[in-house]
């Protein structure tokens, strides 16, 4: 679990008995904390939105069922030539790293969530993709940050796609909330780490949702 968000939860444990109100106002206190380093633009945010989203990439893997780590991932991408296939696994760590490195406005369009879709491994067709960019624009539009994340992960679950979906677009609206330039890949990585720390499903989903 990430330093910033052990400071805010410093026990997993502890908060799977307590209220989804006192869960989010704990989410929240992390939220805040993290957006002030992210606004500050350290030299070495580009590093770490980098190193988020191999992890990211890395439990996205081994939620499909493959065995490639961390160090497969990165080798997969960066010892192989421009243009030559990476394989399912490097092109899921690639839709990470897109999340990284685009600029957020870019991110929610069509074209970019049909590319994700299609790197992890779950390509649709134009009209699903339309209607999840709509719905995505319509949450982000009408809805406040809990009700917006947590739609998101239901119009994921709606359209048969998994959770890693729903925390890379849950992720982009995140920075889009926020304001930040590029998003930082926390969701993919978190929901997994904390589940097996101990927390329940319930809690997860509203701290990912916070």
């Amino acid at each position: 679990m990430s330093s910033w968000l052990r400071r805010a939860v410093p026990d997993a444990q502890g908060l799977a008995g307590k209220e989804v109100d006192d869960i989010a106002i704990t989410a929240g206190t992390a939220i805040g904390a993290l957006d002030a380093v992210v606004r500050r633009q350290e030299r070495w945010a580009g590093a770490w939105r980098q190193r988020l989203a191999l992890a990211a990439g890395a439990v996205t893997v081994r939620q499909a069922g493959r065995v490639e780590d961390e160090a497969a991932l990165r080798d997969a991408v960066l010892l192989t030539r421009p243009g030559d296939d990476v394989g399912p696994a490097g092109r899921m760590f690639l839709g990470w790293r897109r999340l990284a490195l685009r600029p957020t406005e870019e991110l929610l369009t069509k074209a970019s969530i049909a590319k994700v879709l299609e790197d992890f491994g779950h390509a649709r067709g134009d009209e699903m993709v339309g209607d999840l960019a709509d719905e995505l624009r319509q949450l982000a539009a009408t809805e406040g940050a809990v009700g917006m994340l947590t739609g998101a992960f239901v119009a994921v679950q709606r359209c048969d796609l998994p959770r890693s979906v729903g925390c890379w677009l849950a992720d982009a609206l995140l920075a889009q909330r926020l304001g930040w330039n590029h998003a930082t890949p926390l969701l993919g990585g978190e929901a997994a780490l904390a589940m097996s720390a101990g927390m329940s499903r319930r809690t997860v989903t509203v701290i990912a949702a916070t």
